[in-house]
């Protein structure tokens, strides 16, 4: 065990039960939970661009003065607001029944009468897009796919187009409306939102995801009854531009102070849950991971950034990135948190060949925490991807996502899913590769 990481476990025992001058806050091994309960309860869901969201922006500024940090500062950006209204579907015919469902965020309404029509189902989104007009003309397209579950979420990326592009590839056919399965992998009667995008040469239909057991039973009825029917009301509203912010804070490096160590996550979530598995889990590791290490004089400058609107595509990644393109070169590494709270299971890099053999020292003080080896391919996670796709060198401390999409984007992503032991052993983690990183001179690009 090397020297700087033994003294970092040795001072935060010391620490337990000190307190954050001026705050509720203590530095110990549970900072990471308590910072997303507090974030969870005190503010709950934080669409991006609502009151909400405002307020998270606050609760962020507070908290890193709280914990100490040197220098703390939000930067804002502009983007189209989505407000969710009133839904509902139901079978009109021949099963007369409701179906849970969500509207899947950016999507217009309906008419104020509602659309009633035919279904026509497909297996996915290239079926669809492989479909004669006039089977789609004038009904609802439901797109039935099946989300499995693995580890890494791998199938995530197969699935998500169905609710990205279904919108548009219908609308082309002709179709009133769209329907999805949703992206999840859960049986629980929750639908799963997320964004959608339409195309500005496309006529705008409305969109929505159905839960897991509710596609099964629409399928059902649709082998007994192919002219099933149904009617479909949603109220949303697009209020226009609005401005939101990404929120920084550092602990200045006490030998190279221009050598950028970024370590984030995103603060807005969807606004039928509490947002704690995405992300506020990953907003309590990133700031209470350089609070723990700030004793420490690292030796980089470790800067947090809490992205805003994350879930409505990488906006505040994306303003981040243009803010601070003259200085991208000295961010020396960027990683990410943002896929809940299970147990980091493997630690992936997208290093330079040369800093190689200093990111399997990394793994080698990971190992006790029973994290693997992985591969030189790291996205560094969503936010972060688009800082690697300009050069910053990434790593990925991979989680546990078996269980993730039963969560993910329904009202049932609460606090109560978090077990802090497992996340306990997240901010172990993070605090070991952080402060590796900061303290070190590696030119982890070559």
């Amino acid at each position: 065990m090397k020297l700087w990481l033994a003294t970092i476990i040795v001072t935060t025992t010391l620490t337990l039960g000190q307190q954050v001058q001026g705050s509720e806050l203590k530095m110990d091994n549970d900072l990471a939970y308590n910072l997303v309960e507090s974030l969870t309860v005190e503010v709950g869901p934080r669409l991006a661009g609502s009151e909400a969201d405002a307020r998270a922006v606050a609760w962020a500024e507070q908290k890193f003065k709280q914990l100490g940090y040197d220098k703390v500062w939000s930067e804002p950006f502009t983007m189209q607001y989505w407000e969710r209204g009133n839904a509902s579907l139901r079978v009109e015919a021949p099963f007369n029944q409701a179906l849970v469902l969500t509207a899947l965020g950016g999507s217009v309404g309906t008419p104020f009468d509602g659309i009633t029509s035919q279904v026509a189902m497909f297996d996915n989104l290239q079926q669809l897009q492989q479909a004669d007009p006039v089977d789609v003309k004038d009904k609802i397209v439901f797109i039935n796919q099946t989300l499995h579950k693995d580890i890494r979420g791998s199938f995530y990326s197969q699935v998500v187009g169905a609710r990205a592009q279904g919108a548009v590839e219908a609308a082309k056919l002709g179709a009133k409306a769209i329907i999805i399965r949703s992206v999840g992998t859960s049986n629980n009667r929750f639908a799963h939102t997320g964004i959608m995008r339409y195309a500005d040469d496309v006529a705008r239909i409305p969109a929505a995801a159905i839960s897991v057991p509710d596609a099964i039973q629409l399928s059902k009825m649709l082998a007994i009854h192919p002219e099933t029917r149904l009617s479909l009301h949603m109220k949303n509203n697009l209020p226009g531009e609005v401005t939101s912010h990404n929120v920084i804070a550092e602990i200045t490096g006490s030998k190279r102070p221009d050598e950028i160590v970024l370590i984030g996550a995103h603060i807005d979530s969807w606004d039928e849950g509490t947002g704690a598995l995405d992300d506020g889990a990953g907003v309590g590791l990133v700031m209470a991971t350089a609070a723990l290490l700030k004793q420490q004089k690292p030796e980089r400058t470790i800067r947090v950034v809490l992205f805003g609107n994350e879930e409505g595509g990488l906006i505040g990644a994306r303003a981040y990135a243009a803010r601070h393109a003259a200085e991208l070169q000295n961010h020396v590494f960027a990683s990410e948190s943002d896929f809940g709270a299970g147990r980091i299971w493997r630690f992936d890099t997208g290093f330079g060949e040369q800093a190689l053999a200093f990111a399997a020292d990394i793994q080698q003080d990971l190992k006790h925490l029973g994290i693997a080896a992985g591969t030189n391919t790291a996205s560094g996670g969503p936010d972060v991807s688009v800082l690697k796709a300009l050069g910053v060198p990434v790593a990925s401390l991979q989680q546990d996502g078996t269980d993730y999409f039963d969560f993910h984007h329904t009202p049932n992503d609460t606090l109560d899913k978090i077990d802090p032991a497992a996340l306990q052993q997240n901010l172990q983690a993070w605090m070991l590769m952080t402060g590796k990183i900061a303290n070190s001179s590696v030119d982890l690009r070559k």
